[in-house]
């Protein structure tokens, strides 16, 4: 003992672990050349047990700001590269805390994969600590990896997730921004792996809602084929009927020419089913299309495929179409508009994801509309559509249009109906009626992710349920015209 070092015996280390004991042994020399003080020590440490301690994102970001405002009294700004859009913003700063609504960076604070000085302050850049070289061409990999879809692309290397900057008024020494530098790095790997974590739970978050979105508009619709399927399993069972009368009645003609109509009416049904089956088969198609894109699954949220579309040619009839035969069996009368067809001109939407749109649309009309009395005296039961251009959407200056769904029946407040689009929300008077409560949910995301809104409004005879999409900057003038066959 009495000071003298002591020589420890190391058991022999395994295969299995001798790469990461060789990490730690540079890890260990790093340290000596550092020769931190204690004092940075513990701060390093005060940093890393409250990272532990606080769960969310902004209190992690008040986190990287707190620590070195109040163990060494420097002044410090988080900026972050969230997306291409967005660029660098300011998130968190000394002076103001965590900012609710993120201001970007005011040059010349940019982004740069090496530190400078910048008129007193020293602004550092945040690395991921998942690199991504330049170059890389395998698209998989580089999503595994990357915190947001298109940060490679943005950020050069594609591996800085932000920049930190550290300022104090008696100034910073080459020692205190070597020191922040290596800080720096550590608030990249804890964020690093807070931002992963975010985005699985966010991709578990939209997997459970496609999930639903897969339930609500292929697997209970796709039911529709057993209906279908029965019938024609019916309509064969008459024909081999029809078969053995004919042949135990050779030579009885009336009889015979009794048969021959019963057979001119089972190939009518037949026919008829047979166009059903391709409809509807055509229908799911497109919308298993939409759903199971592989970009879906890639990214976590939906991917919007928008072409170039005249909405009731290509999206609204046929859906109609497809939900004629119910809306006919409850007896509801649809009222087209005059014009939509005649004088619509093209919007750019991705046609799958709008269908499914239309089609919960129709599918709550034909469950929820009402027999009224109108303002004739007359009974009336019914379902309109059309559309309609607005001004100042999505700001002043622009324009947007505006599709309609119009049903009959007792009328809501604007605050009911607008609760009808926030998932799991049904209406009051719905019992009995089956349903989910999800469909307007599903109508509200496709519609904002276009940019769009939605929205409820009440009518002395009914309901109107609409959304309203920008109209962007097109080679094609405003006013409507012939829809091409």
């Amino acid at each position: 003992m009495n000071g003298q070092s002591i020589n420890h015996q190391f058991p022999p280390i395994p295969p299995d672990l001798e790469t990461v004991c060789q990490r730690v042994r540079e890890k260990a020399e790093s340290y000596e050349q550092y020769n931190f003080s204690q004092g940075r020590n513990d701060f390093l440490k005060a940093f890393f047990d409250l990272a532990q301690e606080y769960d969310s994102l902004d209190d992690f970001y008040r986190i990287c700001i707190s620590v070195p405002l109040a163990l060494v009294g420097v002044s410090s700004g988080l900026y972050l590269c969230e997306d291409r859009e967005r660029g660098l913003q300011l998130v968190c700063s000394s002076e103001e805390g965590v900012l609710s609504e993120r201001r970007l960076a005011s040059y010349p604070v940019q982004m740069q994969e090496t530190p400078y000085d910048l008129g007193g302050s020293y602004v550092i850049p945040i690395f991921s600590k998942q690199p991504f070289p330049r170059g890389i061409d395998d698209r998989n990999a580089k999503q595994q990896m990357s915190l947001w879809g298109d940060l490679q692309d943005l950020c050069g290397s594609g591996r800085i997730l932000g920049m930190f900057e550290v300022w104090r008024q008696t100034g910073l020494t080459e020692t205190d921004k070597f020191f922040f530098a290596k800080y720096a790095n550590r608030i990249g790997y804890n964020l690093d792996n807070r931002l992963i974590a975010r985005q699985n739970i966010e991709r578990l978050k939209f997997i459970n809602t496609l999930v639903i979105d897969i339930e609500h508009n292929i697997i209970v619709p796709n039911m529709y084929f057993r209906h279908l399927f029965n019938q024609l399993k019916k309509k064969i069972g008459l024909i081999e009927e029809l078969r053995i009368e004919i042949k135990e009645n050779q030579g009885d003609v009336p009889r015979c020419h009794y048969c021959v109509s019963r057979l001119q009416s089972l190939l009518e049904d037949l026919t008829k089913y047979h166009q059903e089956i391709v409809k509807h088969h055509a229908n799911m198609s497109l919308f298993i299309e939409s759903l199971f894109r592989r970009e879906h699954f890639e990214r976590g949220h939906l991917v919007l495929h928008p072409k170039r579309c005249f909405v009731e040619k290509e999206v609204i009839l046929p859906q109609l179409d497809h939900y004629a035969s119910r809306l006919q069996a409850a007896n509801i009368t649809v009222d087209r508009p005059k014009n939509m067809y005649e004088e619509e001109f093209p919007l750019m939407v991705d046609i799958g994801l709008l269908a499914q749109v239309y089609a919960n649309l129709f599918s709550n009309a034909g469950k929820y509309t009402k027999e009224i009395v109108d303002h004739r005296g007359q009974s009336r039961k019914a379902m309109a559509y059309g559309r309609e251009i607005v001004d100042d959407f999505p700001q002043p200056g622009k324009k947007g249009v505006k599709f309609n769904v119009f049903t009959t029946g007792p009328s809501m407040t604007a605050e009911q109906g607008y609760r009808l689009f926030q998932e799991g929300v049904r209406g009051d008077n719905n019992q009995g009626i089956p349903g989910t409560g999800h469909g307007l949910s599903f109508i509200r995301q496709v519609v904002e992710m276009h940019g769009g809104s939605v929205g409820y409004e009440s009518t002395q005879e009914g309901n109107n349920f609409y959304f309203i999409l920008p109209l962007p900057p097109v080679d094609y003038p405003l006013e409507p015209h012939l829809c091409p066959e």
